[in-house]
């Protein structure tokens, strides 16, 4: 009896799925041809699906305007992008045609935003939310911002120090800034520290605004932040960190102060493996019931929700596709397929943190299916992908050498921060430049010089990378 890849996907799965299905032995992501892409552009290619975005962000506003509808929530949603998931300006630009508000983690993530606004990519309305260290170039950018036009913009403070830069800027300025707080949350047990290095503790918030904040008119104070490294996940961890948050902003308005926003930490997941289930719409109904709640039982207003999605808008729109340039057996049990590329390079979060996406060959599906090892072209060893979600083998189609057509694969929902993590082109996380390069020698007297290699990254030169 022949078990296929096929037979083995039909087994385990619910297959075809969303995304996902088979037309004439070949794979199709969403509505494409992944067969056409490969037969037009070689391997290995990286691809964005933009219009998955559009679908991830009307979904998040009808999951969160059903909880608004259902429980008579008297605030407002609103969705927000993190640029920093992928910077590129088609995808950027795509999130923006759903009228998103933005997030910004760094001084170079302004001078996109300039750019954006310049050819009325933004409307001036939008919400700018800054978030990140804000060195002094950062807040220097942050004012031009509001300068050019955009003046829903807010400065979330990471630190007590941070609050002092910002009442110089604000005084400065002569200008009334608008500022958020972000609350330091707990790790979770497995983590290495117990406290985000993110963000203000929360006993230290409340003498923060009662002391420092609470009748400085240069001062507006408008939302209370909250971050969960984890992400919102339906856990004792996740809604006790949340209730923490949630009683700190109702303390916070009880003491007068004029906070019109919770901004609800951590991203949705996405989807990692094919038999993914993940209850969006309970989630939605509890974080906002847990609000209202808490907001109705102390007579406070209920705030105006924010979400800051990166890694959700983005991350199913990404898609990379490899061939099986060699297959190898090293012993009587490991069989590694070489591919064209390099998975370090290319996927770094498989490496770097384990990441799990989806895996799925492009063709051969009725052929045998075999336990494998994929391996990169670098010499690392640690270039390699072995191991699917809870330690489960990685199994793909057998293939002889022979076959005129080689064995291609995908990893997909690959769309957030793999380009930036790998630096690809140039362009780094958060738009962190690469630092100024010296070369330190000796001379013919035997004497040490230095001199500047490459100067520290230009904004141009990121933006350039970028599309804009």
């Amino acid at each position: 009896m022949k078990n296929s890849y096929h037979d083995l996907v039909h087994q385990a799965y619910e297959f075809p799925q969303e995304g996902f299905h088979l037309k004439d032995g070949y794979l199709h992501f969403h509505e494409l041809s992944l067969q056409y892409l490969i037969k037009k552009y070689g391997t290995p290619f990286r691809l964005m699906y933009l219009p998955r975005i559009a679908q991830q962000v009307k979904r998040a506003r009808t999951w969160f305007g059903n909880a608004i509808s259902d429980q008579n929530y008297q605030g407002k949603y609103y969705y927000s992008y993190c640029t920093k998931c992928c910077h590129f300006s088609h995808v950027v630009k795509s999130a923006l045609k759903e009228n998103v508000e933005l997030e910004t983690s760094s001084s170079f993530d302004i001078d996109l935003i300039l750019r954006l606004f310049q050819k009325g990519d933004i409307r001036p309305e939008t919400i700018i939310i800054h978030n990140g260290h804000k060195t002094p170039e950062y807040l220097h950018k942050i004012l031009q911002l509001r300068q050019a036009g955009l003046k829903n913009s807010m400065i979330v403070l990471d630190s007590i120090g941070e609050l002092h830069n910002v009442r110089r800027l604000a005084k400065a300025s002569g200008q009334v800034i608008k500022i958020g707080l972000r609350m330091a949350m707990e790790q979770e047990p497995q983590s290495a520290y117990y406290t985000s290095r993110l963000g203000i503790p929360g006993p230290e918030i409340m003498d923060l605004f009662l002391h420092e904040i609470k009748g400085d008119e240069n001062l507006d104070l408008k939302m209370l932040h909250f971050f969960v490294d984890a992400g919102i996940k339906d856990n004792f961890f996740y809604w006790g960190e949340f209730k923490k948050a949630l009683k700190l902003f109702v303390d916070l308005k009880k003491a007068d102060a004029p906070l019109t926003s919770l901004n609800l930490g951590g991203g949705f997941p996405i989807r990692n493996k094919l038999n993914f289930t993940y209850d969006y719409q309970y989630m939605v109904n509890e974080m906002v019931g847990n609000i209202a709640k808490a907001c109705r039982a102390e007579g406070v207003e209920e705030p105006d929700i924010f979400t800051e999605f990166g890694k959700y808008t983005v991350g199913e729109s990404g898609a990379t596709i490899f061939s099986v340039i060699e297959q190898k057996k090293q012993n009587e049990s490991e069989r590694w397929y070489m591919i064209d590329n390099s998975l370090m390079n290319t996927i770094p979060d498989a490496w770097s943190i384990f990441e799990k996406f989806i895996l799925l060959p492009v063709n051969k599906w009725d052929h045998e299916f075999t336990r494998v090892n994929i391996g990169g072209l670098s010499c690392d060893q640690f270039d390699y992908y072995n191991s699917e979600d809870m330690n489960q083998q990685v199994h793909l189609p057998t293939y002889s050498n022979d076959e005129k057509e080689p064995l291609y694969i995908g990893f997909f929902h690959t769309g957030a921060y793999q380009d930036a993590i790998s630096g690809y082109g140039g362009i780094k996380h958060c738009l962190i430049p690469s630092p100024r390069h010296i070369v330190v020698e000796r001379n013919e007297e035997g004497e040490l010089v230095d001199y500047l290699f490459k100067d520290e990254q230009s904004v141009d030169e990121m933006l350039k990378i970028l599309g804009y």
